[in-house]
């Protein structure tokens, strides 16, 4: 908004040319969602507490989470609240790369909160059943594939063959076509990036801090996608109009440092689904849009370890209870970042140790971006 209001004003205030600038307006997203995280955040933790809306934990967890008992949930409406507002006011609301994504951010979040809702205020144990929360990722996916199909000159393609196009790693000149698949490639990353933030959601900080660090990677992807001379330099797809999602990963970088001053050990307040969803919706969402399905295996490479680690556990238990008459388990409890607790490490160990992890993975995907 203030973008479109200040903009036709650039030569009439001092200063003014700099809201042109992607950089510019970049800063003041993330500045302006670390401020509204700390302005929101004790406010919202009080009426979360006031209401006596706090975390269950799961007693097959580990022990030592049991203290943890009643620390406000919900806290993903900060999040919430942190992005929005600052891509609202600081970028381009006519470019469809920041709407469809911001709306896939929205999407999420409101069945995360339904789900939280159920399990926060309502008290039904297992809060919004599983059917109808991958009915929402799913439905989300659908009118995302849908919207990029029918209109694809709104993403600076003149024909939707186009569309179902993707870079690959490691390979100059070399796109991957979809084809037909292009729906069910979007479903999968939408539905595998919400799922995977959600599994990840387990320990104070970890969730948070390592899509914060992926939020950074995605903003610097945005904008040499969307810029003509990086974009050659680097031989790499370019998208007009792709930049303006350097906005939003800002923004979602300043939200996510404001909530992990909260949500660091010992957490004040947890995302909950409404906070997980959105977030892994939105990463998503972005890897699509950019034309970086690929990359998203790499920078997102602790999601996809958390979900393979609860896929594997579970599939192994069932297939050794069914053979041998008791399940047996691969690690000592899943997701994995649970077998490390389990294994005598303190929870902030596993969780700076993830942390480093994702920012070698992050070093490692912007590196393929020339090693090609």
């Amino acid at each position: 908004m203030l973008y479109h209001l200040l903009l036709p004003l650039r030569d009439l205030i001092s200063g003014g040319n700099l809201i042109r600038y992607i950089t510019f307006r970049s800063a003041m997203a993330a500045l302006c969602a670390l401020l509204i995280s700390f302005l929101v955040g004790p406010w919202m933790i009080r009426r979360l507490r006031a209401r006596q809306i706090g975390e269950e934990i799961r007693s097959d967890g580990p022990q030592t989470h049991l203290s943890k008992a009643g620390t406000p949930t919900m806290g993903g409406l900060m999040i919430l609240v942190a992005v929005a507002v600052p891509t609202l006011l600081f970028a381009n609301l006519t470019n469809f790369y920041v709407l469809l994504t911001l709306l896939a951010f929205l999407w999420m979040g409101a069945v995360g909160f339904f789900d939280d809702y159920l399990k926060a205020v309502r008290k039904t144990k297992k809060g919004l059943v599983a059917r109808y929360k991958l009915f929402g990722q799913i439905a989300l996916g659908v009118l995302i594939a849908l919207f990029i199909l029918l209109y694809p000159h709104l993403f600076g393609y003149n024909f939707s063959a186009q569309v179902t196009r993707t870079t690959m790693p490691f390979l100059k000149n070399v796109m991957f076509n979809f084809g037909v698949l292009f729906p069910l490639m979007v479903i999968l990353v939408i539905t595998g990036t919400s799922n995977g933030v959600n599994l990840t959601d387990g320990l104070d900080g970890l969730a948070i801090g390592v899509t914060s660090i992926a939020a950074a990677a995605f903003a610097v992807m945005s904008y040499v996608t969307g810029n003509v001379k990086f974009s050659a330099y680097l031989n790499i797809i370019y998208l007009d109009g792709a930049g303006e999602l350097t906005i939003f990963c800002a923004a979602l970088l300043g939200a996510g440092l404001g909530f992990l001053w909260f949500n660091g050990y010992p957490a004040q307040v947890f995302m909950g689904d409404t906070g997980a969803l959105a977030l892994g919706s939105a990463l998503g969402t972005m890897a699509i849009l950019l034309k970086k399905e690929f990359f998203l295996l790499v920078i997102g490479g602790i999601f996809v370890i958390e979900a393979l680690s609860v896929i594997l556990q579970r599939s192994y238990f069932k297939y050794t209870k069914r053979k041998y008459g008791e399940g047996r388990r691969i690690l000592r409890m899943a997701p994995i970042h649970h077998h490390f607790e389990q294994l005598g490490w303190h929870e902030s160990k596993v969780v700076v140790r993830f942390w480093i992890v994702q920012v070698l993975l992050v070093l490692v995907s912007l590196t393929m971006f020339k090693v090609r």
